[in-house]
């Protein structure tokens, strides 16, 4: 799947600075502690609160409730017609979600009407809507981005779509406003941008993104976040820091979100990735274990879309296709789904604790060699039941393997002629879990192969890390009749784990590997190719494995 993509942790121009200075001093430890405001400094004189606003260096809701994000960021400018994803995202857990939007300056602009329907669904949903514009990402040094100055000119235009609703809408005035190029230059046209959008009137609470493509690694945004705070009339302003591979040890992540809380200055990881990638891997669960700890909200980044997957929540937009990234964000320790508290707004003053009642028994039905479909009766819940999680049982070891928002789903990416044991929990908006449903037990159909059908596999790696590398697999289909769905198998000989994957879904068990076609990739005609890549984990070798089948059948091997 194609996208526009834009640069995350990923920059080019500037990455030479950061390694030398990443080596001289310490990341994050580039001067001695910046001067910030003590805690319990004055601030500006605050307007009546009319919505989410900022009091203390907290974000509350407009009757005084604390609110914790917990969400995703979802790229709605570039599929506009996924508008089932919001949905699924409550369906999850999540109390919040940071919608992409475009001001017109770089994509196709988000027009009032969209917007309107956005922030309905967003509503609809039950979730706090962050609306950001995409198009100002690493200003100064991409030069295809737009200034904030244009963002703050959008979201006067939109004053009539956001009045009214501050009680669900925060403005992100724009995403990561400013590159590694000059970054002190952040603070002015930030300082301004917030100050055009008070004196149009806008009381909403206004969500800033620090430079350094988000990352703060220079730490302007954090040696001078008082000032631009004080800049704000209202004083509705919330910081957000976007930590990718920068932020890949314990003690840069205390130290940076401590800060703020130590000077009284409200802040939220507005976007963060975990998968390792050539710039490094970040500690997400630092991450989360101290916005846990310090009660502060925090954003993943993103549903599904990216050019490069590795950081797609759930592959292809579906919700019962979480990737491992996925899994850890909604259902980890520290996870949405174990963390996440709906607003009040929604519902009331009196939080709800109180758990679904166990789903029904599933039964199987289209059981196949590699998948299969489960139904059961539905859990009732004294507000709603918003999903379902499918977990797969192995004595007391629980494996979550798929989520739905209704009573039926389909499991895929299991192994011929195998037995496997199912079982259902239910959830609420609030995040309560229920108790476990009974269980079921199906063996999936021995495969017979594809009549005709030959194959050749080609094997290669396309980079490598400490500790981490990525791959590629090329299936081709070397028969006398097309393949419609298949299932690859094989072994890994030294101990590599696949961390994700794109062009199939993975499952692995040991050493041994299975890999179920995508619906991009189910079809491969007499002679056709289709490739699979993916990210793992390795120890001090990395050798190809040996032998692969394809639907139960050895195919020839080589180089792809």
């Amino acid at each position: 799947m194609s996208t526009v993509s834009t640069p995350r942790s990923r920059t080019t121009a500037g990455t030479a600075l950061w390694a030398a200075l990443v080596i001289l001093l310490g990341l994050l430890a580039l001067a001695p502690t910046p001067a910030h405001a003590a805690p319990g400094a004055s601030s500006p004189p605050a307007a009546a609160a009319t919505g989410l606003h900022i009091d203390n260096g907290r974000l509350l809701e407009g009757n005084g409730n604390d609110f914790v994000m917990r969400g995703v960021n979802h790229a709605h400018t570039w599929y506009p017609g996924e508008t089932q994803s919001l949905a699924d995202i409550k369906a999850l857990g999540a109390n919040t979600v940071r919608v992409v939007l475009s001001d017109g300056h770089r994509w196709s602009r988000n027009s009032p009407e969209d917007v309107a329907a956005v922030i309905a669904s967003c509503k609809a949903n039950r979730l706090i809507c962050v609306l950001e514009v995409h198009d100002t990402t690493g200003y100064g040094e991409d030069a295809a981005a737009g200034t904030l100055d244009h963002a703050a000119d959008y979201w006067i235009s939109l004053k009539d779509v956001l009045a009214g609703q501050e009680d669900y809408v925060i403005v992100n005035i724009g995403n990561e406003p400013w590159g590694n190029t000059d970054p002190a230059g952040w603070t002015a046209p930030t300082t301004a941008a917030i100050q055009k959008l008070r004196a149009a009137g806008l009381q909403h609470t206004i969500m800033i993104d620090a430079p350094n493509w988000g990352q703060d690694w220079q730490q302007v945004m954090r040696t001078n976040a008082q000032t631009v705070y004080d800049a704000d009339p209202t004083g509705n302003l919330l910081f957000s820091i976007h930590m990718y591979s920068v932020f890949d040890t314990a003690a840069e992540i205390t130290d940076y979100l401590n800060a703020f809380v130590d000077a009284g200055l409200p802040i939220v990881i507005g976007e963060f990735g975990g998968p390792a990638d050539a710039y490094g891997d970040p500690d997400e669960d630092t991450m989360m274990a101290t916005a846990e700890q310090l009660d502060l909200g925090y954003l993943a980044w993103s549903w599904s879309g990216n050019t490069d997957p590795i950081l797609d929540l759930a592959i292809d937009f579906d919700p019962a296709r979480l990737s491992s990234w996925g899994e850890r964000i909604f259902h980890g320790v520290n996870g949405i789904a174990a963390t996440a508290e709906e607003a009040t707004v929604f519902g009331g003053t009196t939080p709800d604790t109180q758990a679904p009642t166990a789903p029904g028994t599933p039964t199987a039905s289209g059981v196949s060699p590699t998948s299969v479909t489960l139904t059961w009766p539905a859990a009732t819940d004294n507000t709603a039941v918003t999903g379902y999680e499918v977990v797969r049982v192995s004595g007391t070891t629980e494996t979550a393997v798929a989520s739905a928002t209704g009573t039926s789903v389909t499991v895929s990416a299991l192994s011929p002629g195998t037995a496997y044991t199912f079982a259902v929990y239910a959830k609420d908006a609030a995040g309560n879990r229920s108790a476990r449903s009974a269980t079921v037990t199906v063996t999936t159909e021995r495969d017979t192969g594809t009549p005709g059908a030959g194959c050749a596999v080609g094997y290669r790696v396309v980079g490598e890390w400490p500790g981490g590398f990525q791959g590629e697999i090329t299936v081709r289909n070397t028969g006398t009749a097309a393949v419609s769905g298949w299932t690859l198998g094989f072994a890994f000989p030294a101990g590599q784990t696949i961390t994700n994957m794109w062009g199939g879904t993975p499952a692995q068990s040991g050493s041994s590997v299975t890999v179920a076609a995508a619906s991009y990739t189910a079809s491969i005609p007499v002679n056709g190719v289709v490739t699979v890549g993916f990210t793992g984990t390795k120890l001090t070798t990395n050798p190809a494995p040996t032998a692969f089948t394809l639907n139960g059948k050895g195919c020839t091997t080589g180089s792809s």
